[in-house]
């Protein structure tokens, strides 16, 4: 009977402990810094949608890079100048407006790090953001293009 009683204390106490923990790290994810996040993708995907080079610049991190993962296409990337060049020079005509759909996820915050995934009909992005002075910005975004 002391074992049992010795097992479900240490059970609760290593339970007690997860939660503690899981509580901590929720603290971190303030609803504030999660509707910023959101808000970043959103401009990111729609600066690119208009090709609004000044606000695609603004959602970038100094260190931004994209990888792009296309099917057997070799992987390309793109720095923080490539995609405001990109975006500048790309006329989105091709996409009809109503495709200009997206879908965003906040999947973590930490501190000063997030994480968020961005769905579009051709696309998938994972991002990785940095609050830099107050602000959100893209770091680094790894994406999988359809086929």
């Amino acid at each position: 009977m002391k074992r049992l009683t010795l097992a479900f204390a240490l059970g609760m106490g290593l339970l007690t402990l997860l939660n503690l923990s899981a509580n901590a790290q929720d603290k971190d994810k303030s609803p504030n810094d999660v509707s910023a996040v959101r808000a970043t993708v959103t401009n990111y995907i729609e600066a690119y949608y208009t090709a609004d080079a000044h606000r695609m610049e603004q959602t970038l991190h100094p260190h931004y890079l994209k990888h792009m993962i296309h099917g057997d296409i070799r992987m390309r990337e793109w720095n923080g100048a490539q995609m405001v060049e990109g975006t500048r020079a790309n006329n989105r005509a091709s996409i009809p407006p109503a495709e200009r759909t997206e879908e965003v996820s906040v999947l973590d915050v930490a501190g000063n790090i997030a994480s968020a995934k961005l769905v579009t009909p051709g696309w998938t992005d994972y991002l990785t953001l940095l609050k830099v002075d107050g602000e959100w910005k893209i770091l680094s975004v790894v994406q999988r293009i359809e086929d």
